[in-house]
């Protein structure tokens, strides 16, 4: 038997379709409901449905009005706040196509999305790093809030295979890829409900990222919302171990991180009992099997694990109906398409070995494609089968074992980082001869970015963040920086990677 899992094909996207009216369909008729609360110690922000939806429709208007038309790119450069969402909506809406990226980048970084973007407006909040003479019509914060009070636009409806909004992700070519996706994948995550959140109207889901980030905003916002359940957000800066007070006192029924979070949050000497929790939900990285123990001994709950990527959000998990067996993510979620392939061969490979986690073509939350880069886009699929770069093992019942990855991708608290990006960032310092980036694991479940390089003298490190934190985002920078002799390379003569990250990891291990 190959391992390939497939359950039938999902229910197919409605047509004429918007993905902002999908997620708002339920405000009509829940009105006054919660939609969102915005959580501090002292007080919480609310927003209704109705609020929600009519500051949605009013930013879509106002767009309009600024001379924007559908299918205009509009970059995102906006802090952790409800402007957020409630801007990205307001573009898709009204059928422009909104970019999200993190409030962390750089203005080199930006420019670069610039040129390869060529958007139409920029939308911004103070102190987020936009660059001088974009060339596009910017528009800010107060902008933005005056428009929640305009006249409602209509939703514009079409096709749902038409481009609805990009996502950037980083590529093993060193340069972030911008990822293309149609207004079909909100319908696509219904999949996910089932099969990882088993969220319910009644829910309260406490999310705990920031609303300027992807997953916060499927997982946390529009998932919710697209059933009529409440979204619960800490605001911004609360920390990791302020969150159990505010599930307790929020009454929080799922909550929703990385497996980070949940290590800091159980790094505590004594965390409340939580009552109205039923489980939480863990993705963005792999979720150790003693850091899930640990949570259930604390709790009483079990925390879900999803697999996924930029390409296509999380298709293979675990949820209260259908819990991972030990060691396991889970299974792909039903009406998925999924199977593991030798990339040498491009043969399904049999139950109980080793191989890389493909999806289908035919899958409904696939991206159209990286913009731009038709030949990239095509160079990831073997035959019909999208190539995640994934490795994993599927036993017969459809259980998948994560291995992980095939390349030199890596991962910070969530986000992937391509190690050429760092190193063509850090390459250009005056000192530096040769540079090699590699996350690092520092105990179970933690790795962080490490930067090793070689120079005539001893560069100060303090001097190498500094140069670091003016070129890359706060998660892309690596956390140390080690000089060597000379950095090991393959037999071809290129960077070893794996030869840095293992001889590192042994020295760890000793010391």
């Amino acid at each position: 038997m190959t391992s390939v899992f497939d359950a039938g094909p999902a229910a197919p996207c409605p047509a004429p379709f918007n993905l902002a009216a999908h997620v708002l369909a339920h405000a009509r008729d829940l009105g006054d409901k919660p939609a969102l609360e915005v959580l501090s110690p002292d007080r919480s922000e609310i927003w209704s449905y109705d609020q929600l939806e009519r500051a949605v429709r009013g930013i879509a208007t106002g767009l309009l009005q600024r001379g924007l038309k559908p299918r205009d790119k509009i970059l995102m450069r906006m802090g952790n706040t409800v402007d957020f969402p409630l801007s990205y909506l307001g573009a898709i809406a009204a059928g422009m196509v909104p970019v999200p990226t993190s409030s962390q980048l750089t203005a080199p970084e930006v420019a670069k999305m610039i040129t390869a973007l060529d958007p139409a407006a920029i939308l911004f909040s103070n102190g987020i790093a936009v660059p001088e003479n974009s060339g596009c019509t910017e528009i800010g914060q107060a902008e933005l809030d005056a428009m929640h009070a305009l006249p409602p636009a209509d939703y514009e409806m079409g096709d749902p295979e038409r481009l609805a909004y990009i996502i950037y992700t980083s590529g093993t070519s060193g340069q972030p890829r911008a990822v293309c996706h149609a207004h079909r994948a909100i319908w696509a995550r219904q999949m996910m409900h089932a099969g990882w959140s088993g969220l319910r109207i009644s829910d309260r889901l406490l999310h705990a990222g920031a609303f300027n980030w992807t997953f916060t905003l499927g997982t946390g916002l529009m998932d919710p919302w697209s059933i009529g359940a409440t979204a619960l957000i800490p605001e911004d800066g609360t920390a990791p171990e302020a969150l159990p007070a505010l599930l307790r006192k929020h009454k929080a029924t799922i909550f929703a991180a990385v497996p980070g979070v949940y290590r800091k949050i159980l790094s505590q000497p004594n965390i409340p009992d939580l009552p109205d929790l039923r489980h939480g939900l863990a993705a963005g990285e792999n979720l150790p099997e003693t850091l899930r123990r640990a949570w259930q001994a604390a709790t009483g709950g079990q925390i879900y694990e999803a697999f996924g990527m930029s390409e296509c959000s999380t298709f293979i998990s675990s949820s209260p109906t259908t819990p991972a067996e030990n060691g396991m993510i889970g299974r792909p979620q039903i009406g998925r398409r999924v199977a593991l392939i030798d990339p040498e061969t491009g043969e399904i490979v049999p139950h109980g070995s080793a191989g890389t986690i493909a999806i289908h073509r035919s899958d409904p939350g696939l991206m159209l494609g990286y913009l731009g880069a038709e030949d990239e886009t095509n160079s990831k699929y073997i035959d019909d089968w999208f190539i995640t770069g994934d490795q994993a093992v599927m036993d017969q019942s459809g259980g998948v074992s994560y291995l992980g990855r095939d390349d030199d991708m890596m991962n910070a608290g969530g986000f992937r980082v391509s190690p050429l990006e760092v190193e063509a960032a850090l390459l250009p310092h005056p000192d530096i001869r040769e540079i090699g980036a590699t996350d690092i694991r520092v105990k179970e479940g933690t790795s962080v970015i490490m930067a090793f390089y070689t120079s005539d003298t001893p560069i100060d490190e303090a001097a190498l963040k500094d140069y670091a934190a003016a070129r890359l985002a706060r998660y892309k920078q690596p956390r140390a920086y080690i000089r060597l002799p000379k950095l090991p390379s393959n037999p071809n003569g290129k960077l070893s990677r794996r030869a840095l990250k293992e001889s590192h990891e042994a020295h760890l291990r000793r010391t």
